[in-house]
């Protein structure tokens, strides 16, 4: 949808997806501004905290406070979970390499980071957001990637934003949304570069579906989403 509905598709069901004229206009920039970020996904380390064994999840994670239209970096941090919000790795203090410093000192990428907390903000009015923000990349070269290899959650964040980068070679990592407190739900699959998927963490849960090799694919394929959450009064942990 365009960013015009946004705001009002959170308030109603608490989750959006919008298009990525949307994710330009809300980071004060342009499409092919975004786009050069992109090639940063090629060089992400390996998750080596994975419980599940898998060797199919690359990233690097920062955080960030957003306060107005100030975007301060915090000092690098593990990132945390309770065992609540996160069977499979809660509780597990995991320490990722940083983002890139030409990424998070982007204008288009702090741009996003500041238009997002703009929109939160009419959802939900906070003086400042503590944001973590994660370059992923899904890969098949084992056969099977697992996006949320945690299964259907929530984050224990106030909002969640996933944009999807690329998908390239592959089937599979449909997203799925559901009411936390009852059967309602959708299911889609993100596949324009730059579209994204906007959560009210504290109504719906999600997760996306494992990924292959696309039909006749004779390399590995990969899916890429930059995922940012944005909490209130303090990063997860340290209240």
């Amino acid at each position: 949808m365009p960013l015009s509905a946004a705001g009002e598709r959170l308030r109603e069901r608490g989750y959006a997806v919008i298009e990525p004229d949307a994710i330009a206009t809300l980071a004060l920039s342009t499409i092919d501004a975004l786009r050069t970020l992109a090639p940063t996904w090629d060089a992400l380390p390996p998750d080596t905290y994975l419980r599940d064994g898998g060797r199919y999840r690359h990233r690097r994670h920062s955080c960030f406070v957003v306060e107005s239209d100030a975007v301060t970096p915090a000092p690098h941090r593990a990132h945390w979970q309770p065992v609540d919000y996160n069977a499979l790795h809660g509780g597990m203090h995991r320490w990722f390499e940083p983002i890139d410093a030409n990424v998070a000192g982007a204008s288009a990428f702090g741009g996003l980071m500041r238009g997002l907390g703009a929109l939160f903000t009419t959802i939900r009015a906070e003086p400042r957001w503590y944001v973590e923000a994660h370059q992923f990349r899904i890969d098949t070269a084992g056969g099977l990637g697992r996006p949320t290899p945690e299964g259907a959650h929530r984050d224990g964040v106030d909002f969640v934003a996933v944009v999807l980068i690329g998908r390239h070679g592959i089937k599979g990592g449909e997203t799925r949304v559901f009411d936390a407190n009852g059967p309602a739900g959708e299911r889609f699959t993100l596949e324009e570069p730059w579209s994204a998927l906007l959560l009210d963490d504290t109504r719906v849960i999600h997760e996306s579906t494992p990924i292959q090799p696309d039909d006749g694919a004779d390399t590995p394929g990969h899916r890429d989403t930059l995922v940012l959450t944005y909490r209130a009064r303090a990063f997860q942990g340290d209240d």
